[in-house]
């Protein structure tokens, strides 16, 4: 069976809500119809498996007109509603699935409120899926880091700079010591930066870094685009020796990521921009681990998770959920991905993020944190390493800082934190 939660708002009696959003996503619908037999619901009906109150509003969190309709505009209770869906109304087919655990049920009129908080498979069902080109274990082998998290940014100015220029601040970044670059979200194939130009003009720099030092930095290009072009540029990524695309996952859609993955043995650079508009309201929309399962059933390597202590809304008992997730296997084979720490990041935020996740499988990526930082890039991802040091050491941020002038640097043009 394939395992759902849900938060419902509604003012109506839960149990009835509950088997009405249980039928409307399997074999039913509002009224019972000629051919649905009770031999054809006990084999594809979608089955109730709890209901729990936890939480009342006083006014509905959504409009209803259906509900208005009917005069129901009192006290709402707020309710965990867990559903099993047959496998077998599904098969394995990755656009359906996402139609039967969420589909219609934002629109019933019945809820005012609704939200899809998990979705937790067999794993034999999961195993029928994509599955992660490099993952984790390949991601660490393609860039030749263990032990520690993989450090890395993103290419700013985001816009406006050309091939060549590009291609130059990739260069001097790997000088630095960078051990992952990637494009901005925002950033696709511009007139002035044509995708497949950055790709040859960067990989032509990245090349030669690994001709001279022996380590091949991952580039993630953005190559966020319909599904043919998409293909084509991944191809050019390979052709010049790269190892690794990003996609922006929910302007591509899940079958665009799926037929990505399954042309491609790039690392697919999971970028989640756009997710707190399914995310951020607790009634609607899509939980973290709802959407994060559905996209690696996709394929993707990568997953980004925001970042604690950044510039965005999420609390750090989220990004510490969503990044654990990541790391937990849906499968009995190694399907996890790599969380991507990002937004407003820096050598200050590293210890907590580590201590929250507890693991170094992860990347933490730094724009400002690296390239502004005030003595350089290269002193950027060097205070990103002393973090890391003194937190293995069990050493203060600010007692480390004392012997290393570029964590001191870092302490004091961001902020003391960690």
């Amino acid at each position: 069976m394939i395992r759902t939660t849900y938060h419902v708002e509604t003012p109506c009696p839960i149990a009835d809500v509950a088997a009405m959003m249980a039928g409307e996503q399997s074999a039913g619908t509002f009224v019972r119809v000629e051919g649905e037999t009770d031999e054809l619901r006990a084999r594809f009906g979608a089955r109730v498996i709890s209901t729990e109150q936890i939480g009342q509003s006083e006014k509905p969190s959504l409009r209803s007109a259906w509900a208005e309709r009917k005069g129901l505009t009192g006290p709402r209770g707020i309710f965990r509603v867990v559903i099993d869906y047959p496998e077998e109304n599904v098969g394995v087919n990755l656009p359906t699935l996402a139609s039967v655990v969420a589909g219609n049920l934002y629109d019933l009129g019945e809820v005012s409120g609704l939200k899809l908080i998990d979705v937790s498979l067999r794993p034999d069902y999961r195993a029928r899926y994509e599955m992660p080109a490099q993952g984790i274990a390949g991601t660490r082998a393609s860039i030749g880091v263990d032990g520690r998290p993989i450090f890395g940014t993103i290419i700013k100015p985001n816009i406006g700079l050309s091939p060549e220029e590009i291609a130059d601040l990739v260069e001097r970044l790997c000088d630095a010591g960078a051990d992952f670059i990637k494009d901005d979200e925002i950033a696709g194939t511009h007139p002035h930066a044509p995708v497949d130009a950055r790709i040859r003009a960067v990989m032509e720099r990245l090349r030669r870094h690994r001709d001279r030092t022996g380590k091949l930095v991952m580039m993630a290009f953005n190559i966020t685009d319909e599904t043919d072009a998409m293909r084509r540029h991944a191809d050019l990524i390979e052709v010049e020796g790269g190892s690794c695309a990003m996609v922006s996952l929910n302007w591509c859609g899940l079958s665009a990521v799926q037929s990505l993955r399954r042309h491609t043995q790039l690392a697919i650079h999971g970028h989640r921009n756009g997710y707190g508009g399914m995310g951020r309201h607790p009634l609607l929309g899509m939980g973290v681990r709802a959407y994060q399962a559905l996209y690696r059933l996709a394929g993707i390597d990568h997953m980004h998770v925001h970042g604690m202590g950044g510039k965005f809304s999420d609390l750090d008992d989220d990004v510490t959920d969503a990044a654990r997730q990541c790391l937990e296997r849906m499968s009995d084979a190694d399907d996890r991905v790599m969380p991507v720490f990002s937004s407003g990041q820096w050598a200050g935020t590293l210890p907590h993020t580590l201590r929250k996740v507890g693991s170094d499988d992860l990347m933490f990526l730094c724009g400002g944190g690296i390239m502004a930082h005030p003595l350089g890039p290269s002193a950027g991802l060097a205070s990103l390493q002393q973090a890391h040091a003194a937190m293995r050491a069990g050493t203060s941020l600010a007692d480390h800082a004392k012997t290393h002038p570029e964590l001191a640097a870092a302490l004091e043009r961001f902020g003391h934190v960690g």
